[in-house]
């Protein structure tokens, strides 16, 4: 577990997962870590059983969720010993690491306090799979979500997104045209910075939420 913390001690903190296919030392998100940071928010990175043990197959979805709800205590005192005083406290992660995250957001595993919810490339079905859905839960989801989308994605169309989006009115999302599933663009692509603004939007919306909620008078704050 590890924590790249932002400027400011009170910065909003999110609890990141990692994907199905490389643990949190990946570069894509040691990268999101450290730009998410550097647009004020801190992030604690963690690994599942099946990386820490050297596993090429993810645990069952019981397990994955345990873990999750593991790192997200054990990150929190992360961050206090960190000398942070975070104001807001998300989760989310990079595809299946984001869908764990709403999976235990939606049956409630999360402490009070959690802000919202982040994906970074949810995977809504499988490539070629458009039948075997995985947003069943996720009305039951009480807290904002972020989808962040690209539009080159086999995991889940525009347009599939376009109308989850209309069963969530809790839900946002951040679409990054000819973004694939890690939400990279191709290297002759029109917007040459489009992770970058990507990450801009993700920070933007953390940092809007978390005043949001708080000027609804969250007693969490």
């Amino acid at each position: 577990m590890d924590i790249v913390r932002a400027g400011d001690s009170d910065a909003p903190l999110l609890v990141l997962a990692h994907g199905a296919g490389a643990g949190s030392g990946h570069p894509w998100m040691k990268k999101v870590a450290r730009e998410l940071a550097g647009r004020g928010v801190s992030v604690v990175t963690f690994d599942f059983p099946y990386i820490t043990g050297k596993r090429r197959v993810p645990d069952r979805g019981p397990v994955l969720e345990g873990a999750f709800q593991s790192a997200w205590v054990e990150g929190l005192k992360l961050a206090a010993s960190a000398g942070t005083r975070p104001r807001a406290f998300f989760a989310g992660g990079k595809s299946m690491g984001g869908r764990i995250a709403s999976q235990l957001a939606a049956r409630g595993g999360f402490p009070p306090g959690l802000r919202g919810l982040i994906f970074f490339g949810y995977p809504l079905h499988p490539p070629g799979k458009a039948e075997q859905r995985r947003d069943a839960h996720l009305p039951n989801v009480d807290v904002p979500m972020l989808f962040m989308h690209g539009t080159r994605d086999p995991f889940g169309s525009s347009d599939e997104f376009a109308d989850l989006l209309t069963r969530l009115p809790n839900a946002d999302i951040y679409s990054v045209e000819g973004g694939d599933h890690s939400l990279m663009t191709p290297k002759r692509s029109s917007d040459p910075a489009a992770f970058d603004h990507a990450l801009d939007a993700a920070a933007a919306w953390i940092h809007r939420t978390a005043e949001r909620r708080a000027s609804d008078g969250d007693p969490a704050r």
